[in-house]
């Protein structure tokens, strides 16, 4: 179960930074890293391969000591207060953990039972619907597509009611519309309430989801702003107006459109992908 804050820590940010640092012997991965995740927002912790975005993730999550630095999660110090601060996440890596062998409700049921939460079948019945799964629910899990595991994944993290959510790349390695299908179910998380800090290296990814985006880069943060914010950091573009062409994603969906298994909802993802 989640641990709640105190009424002074609830009136701060759900994750604050300062400060960070951290390195490996002389390889120095993290600079000094501040940010503030405002609560039930998505923020977007942008940056290449080896720019240090899993390390930072990896101390808010108490999984790894910074060297100097602090950090907050819930108003609970990462360092001194640990246990209190893995009471209030959720972290899902860029690998679905999810076991093939049972079906999805029973994965659900199973981690629900681990954490001694009440009535676990009905908590599993709720997720599984939040998460367009109620069909797939009893199938084992080795019949799921790509999209459909990470939503399984994203699913089970949120048994207890995290407040705070971490997402390391969750879209890695999925296909376009496995991905359209993840960025819904974290959108969804958001509109709960929940906080969700996602570390991700595709721009589009960031810039559909998040409300802010820092770009981590050598390990500082070098820009932290909204999406438009940042493109007030460029010149206004030319305005030229010529005829709109169909995206390669307008062409993907309008061919593949509602032929894909478990695909009851691909009108839901045309139009998200539209929004873009």
């Amino acid at each position: 179960m989640s641990i709640p804050p105190t009424t002074d820590q609830a009136r701060g940010p759900a994750i604050h930074v300062h400060g960070l640092e951290k390195a490996y012997k002389e390889l120095r991965v993290l600079r000094g890293v501040d940010f503030d995740v405002a609560r039930g927002s998505i923020f977007a912790l942008l940056g290449s391969n080896g720019a240090g975005k899993t390390t930072v993730v990896k101390i808010l999550s108490t999984l790894l000591k910074a060297d100097t630095g602090t950090a907050r999660v819930n108003g609970f110090d990462v360092a001194s207060q640990a246990a209190d601060v893995r009471g209030s996440i959720s972290l899902t890596g860029q690998f679905a953990a999810v076991d093939e062998i049972l079906s999805g409700r029973e994965n659900l049921v199973l981690v629900a039972r681990l954490r001694r939460i009440k009535d676990p079948g009905a908590i599993a019945d709720n997720l599984l619907m939040r998460f367009s799964l109620t069909e797939a629910g009893t199938r084992r899990v080795a019949t799921y597509s790509g999209g459909m595991r990470r939503r399984l994944d994203i699913a089970m993290s949120l048994i207890g009611n995290p407040p705070v959510i971490f997402l390391d790349e969750p879209t890695a390695g999925l296909d376009p519309q496995a991905r359209i299908e993840v960025w819904q179910a974290v959108q969804k998380l958001a509109e709960g309430g929940t906080t969700v800090l996602l570390t991700t290296q595709y721009l589009d990814e960031a810039e559909q989801l998040a409300d802010r985006i820092a770009i981590l880069h050598h390990g500082r943060i070098i820009v932290n702003g909204t999406l438009a914010e940042l493109k007030q950091l460029l010149p206004p573009a030319k305005v030229v107006y010529v005829e709109k062409q169909p995206s390669l994603e307008d062409v993907f969906f309008a061919v593949v459109g509602d032929a894909g298994e478990d695909d009851k909802d691909g009108q839901d993802r045309t139009t998200a992908s539209n929004k873009k």
